[in-house]
């Protein structure tokens, strides 16, 4: 009935039809000990239970007095002056005063609704007494204890309620909180997995076009004077294609590397350094040096092969160099990948910006593989001293890194 208060729920729309109920029940109890008692005013009583009763049923009826306490007030005032009215005109209006103590303490603020309950509590007791045309400890007890029960009750009542709106709160901003997490989490996973297709799309799919496209470009060098070396040159072009094709789908289908399957690291890179020199005006040689205590993780045997793909191809493609070395070697606890050549080397303070046209994404997606699995990326190299490349991995990587070995 006040808009102040809490939107009713069915526990406390079922107290207010009690408390209707309970209003109506003790003012046609009054009404009917009037009318069998042959009491004096009988009429009266009667009239006096029905206006009090009327100026009730307006309340939850009149939409201010559920939108205004100021209302509320008012409407309170009038039921208690005819609850008033009919306390003078006979001793059993005095029942009506514990339910009009709820009302009170529901629509009114705090103190003044215990202001009210007391003055309702004063006023039973005064008009009880009246009638009996004596006063006694006892007449008091009645009124006064139900005004107390009154209070514990409705303040009892209202403390539950607030402790169960904070928890319903709580939950709400649990809920939300949980949504925002799962949300950052969502994002988070997205920006990851765009950074590793990105890596394993330069590393495989962007370096083998780039193969493809030097030997095509020596196959149409050749063609005029040696088909035959054409011919070799497009060939192998076609089974870089085929590689690089067989990378495309294993890479959709989230697996291992296809130069992994079946055999080791050092198999690969040795057979990595043997299809590079086959391929290119290049000698790639690779060297294996001490004993692996444990089986290396697949995420560090993908960050290696990749690294080592991307530095050979970076070598094939702008270092003018007539051999490579690549070695692999287990260090106790950790693993390093070294790729030295003798090149023209470079400035590595003078490296141009990675643009999407001209790539140079190369190194910063070795340094980030490297990162990830809590390891370091070298670059030596001057102009005209060659270049030497060194990855080191623990081999016991941050456990955050092991979704770059499973995506």
């Amino acid at each position: 009935m006040n808009s102040a208060a809490p939107a009713l729920t069915p526990t406390t729309r079922a107290l207010a039809w009690c408390l209707h109920l309970l209003v109506i029940g003790l003012l046609s109890l009054a009404a009917v000990r009037a009318v069998t008692g042959e009491r004096p005013h009988a009429g009266w009583i009667i009239a006096a239970s029905v206006l009090c009763g009327l100026t009730y049923a307006a309340g939850p009826v009149l939409p201010g007095v559920r939108r205004s306490r100021r209302a509320a007030a008012l409407w309170l005032a009038a039921v208690g002056a005819c609850w008033t009215v009919l306390l003078a005109l006979s001793a059993d209006g005095v029942w009506v005063a514990f339910p009009l103590y709820f009302l009170q303490l529901h629509l009114l603020p705090r103190r003044a609704g215990v202001a009210a309950v007391v003055a309702t509590a004063v006023v039973a007791i005064a008009g009880f007494a009246v009638h009996q045309d004596s006063f006694s400890a006892a007449m008091a007890i009645g009124p006064a204890l139900g005004a107390a029960v009154a209070v514990a009750v409705v303040w009892g009542y209202q403390a539950l309620y607030r402790e169960s709106e904070h928890r319903r709160r709580l939950i709400e901003e649990l809920t939300a909180t949980r949504a925002d997490l799962a949300a950052a989490e969502h994002t988070a996973g997205v920006l990851a997995e765009r950074d590793r297709l990105a890596r394993e799309i330069h590393d495989t799919l962007a370096q083998g076009l780039s193969s493809i496209q030097l030997l095509l470009r020596a196959a149409e060098r050749a063609l005029p004077q040696a088909p035959q070396n054409a011919a070799r040159y497009v060939n192998q072009a076609r089974q870089a294609a085929a590689d690089n094709l067989a990378e495309a789908r294993r890479f959709v289908a989230a697996l291992t590397p296809p130069t992994l399957e079946g055999t080791t690291l050092a198999d690969a890179l040795e057979r990595l350094c043997t299809t590079t020199s086959a391929r290119h005006r290049i000698t790639a040689r690779f060297h294996l040096t001490g004993d692996p205590a444990a089986p290396l993780t697949t995420a560090h045997e993908v960050a290696l092969l990749r690294i080592a793909q991307s530095a050979l191809a970076n070598t094939v493609r702008h270092a003018g160099a007539t051999t490579a070395e690549v070695t692999l070697s287990y260090l106790g606890d950790h693993v390093a990948l070294d790729i030295v050549d003798d090149g023209h080397g470079f400035d590595p303070t003078l490296l141009p910006a990675s643009d999407p046209e001209t790539g140079g994404f190369g190194l910063a997606v070795m340094r980030a593989r490297t990162q990830a699995l809590g390891g370091t990326l070298t670059i030596e190299s001057a102009p005209g001293r060659g270049t030497a490349l060194a990855a080191r991995l623990p081999l016991t990587p941050p456990s955050a890194t092991e979704p770059e070995a499973h995506p």
